[in-house]
This record gives C-alpha cells, structure tokens and sequence, in this order.
C-alpha cells in the first residue's frame, strides 16, 4: 500500500468518527484494524528529523525527564530514552500502546493511555524535553488551540518542545487530512505560553506523493530562580 493508500484509509476514518461527533475515536479503530505498516505515520524508525535534530543539538536526556505526544509504536520514545531520558510516551489508542510494548518488552519507557486534549495534571510542567510529531496535524483546526495548550502546559521551565509535522508555504492550500501546516501556523498555537525558535521547512523526504517537513523549536523561559531544564 503506497501513502496516498495510507491517507486515503485514515481519512475515511477520521470523516466518519466526525459525522458522529467524536473528533479522536478513529484512532484506536485505525490501530486496532490495520496491519502496522500501513498506519500512514509509523515508519517503525526513529523519525529521522528528530534524529537529526538531537545530533545536531548534542541532545542529551541524562537526568531529564522526556515526553512523546501521540508515541504511536514507539520508535521516537526509544530513541529518546537510548539518549538517556526518562520517558513518558502517551496515545489516546490502547491498541497502539500494546503495540508499544509488546515491540520493547525490556523498555525503560513509561506507556501510558492518556489524550492530548486533556493531558493529566501531574504532568504540569512535568518535561524538560517534549516531542509532539504528526498529533496537531491530524486534529480539526479547532481542536489544534486545546490540544497545544495541553502540550505547552506539560514543558518545565527551561525545557523545550520540538514539533514535527507535515509543512507548506503560507499561499498553499492545506488540502485533506492530515493537513500540513504553517510555520506562522505551528507558531500562533504555541507562542501564548511558549518562544518559538527558527522554524525549518525541510526538503521533500522520498515519499509518494512527495512531502515536506516542518521542524519547529519551541521553549519556556527560565522561571525567576534561574532554573533550566
């Protein structure tokens, strides 16, 4: 099954959970009914834009604390936690959860089931790094503001949020679910709580049709103590 396949079965999906007014239900039923390479986002890899990045950044977890929004199989969370983070991965679908698991049976990463729009308060400020990929691109555009506000919440001062999603330019029409978004876009739905960094617009990835990526870095300031995350 090629992507367009891929998008095409998810779409189908996701319009009937929402003619039925649950705009997040047609995750566990894509999970829960389709074979694992052909859920349109689980490359069953690290994501090479996060690999990248913390290679670039010399990113190293030891002694922080690391969240994975929407961790899906699990790749990225381990990726994660091999750079010395303590992880929490969170999906709103238990079947991907056990996925998860049954894939890192010795893992050190936290699985948990929880939902992006009402993440839990014990992770208030919680992370000092925090990886949400593909989550927001996927949500009805009004959903997007509740569903970032609950990831910002979740960042420690000093700490940092790295957002990977499919990316266009401002005059491009974002077209069908998933939809790719904006820098201004990605930026507008953070900046309440967070600053945002440069975002990059990467180059086509090999996928059929082709796809751009957009990275971008957000962070919270240090509170008055100084503290860093």
């Amino acid at each position: 099954m090629d992507d367009d396949a891929k998008r095409s079965a998810a779409r189908e999906l996701a319009a009937a959970a929402l003619a039925r007014g649950d705009a997040t239900g047609w995750f566990e039923e894509l999970y829960a009914t389709t074979p694992p390479e052909a859920i349109p986002w689980a490359e069953l890899v690290p994501d090479p834009r996060l690999v990248e990045w913390a290679d670039e950044h010399g990113l190293d977890g030891s002694g922080r604390q690391a969240l994975t929004v929407g961790s899906g199989f699990g790749d990225d969370a381990e990726h994660l936690a091999g750079l010395g983070f303590a992880v929490v991965a969170f999906d709103i679908a238990p079947t991907a959860i056990r996925h998860a698991q049954l894939r890192f049976p010795s893992s050190r990463v936290r699985y948990v089931l929880a939902d992006v729009l009402a993440t839990p308060p014990q992770w208030y400020r919680a992370f000092d790094f925090v990886l949400e990929a593909y989550t927001l691109q996927v949500l009805p555009p009004e959903l997007r503001p509740a569903a970032a506000r609950g990831i910002a919440e979740t960042v420690a001062p000093g700490g940092t949020v790295l957002v990977l999603c499919d990316g266009r330019d401002e005059h491009e029409e974002p077209g069908a679910m998933p939809w790719p978004l904006t820098a201004a876009e990605v930026v507008a739905l953070f900046e309440p709580w967070l600053e945002p960094g440069d975002p990059e617009l990467l180059a086509d990835d090999g996928r059929q049709p082709p796809t751009r990526r957009l990275r971008v870095v957000l962070r919270r300031p240090r509170d008055h103590h100084g503290q860093t995350g």
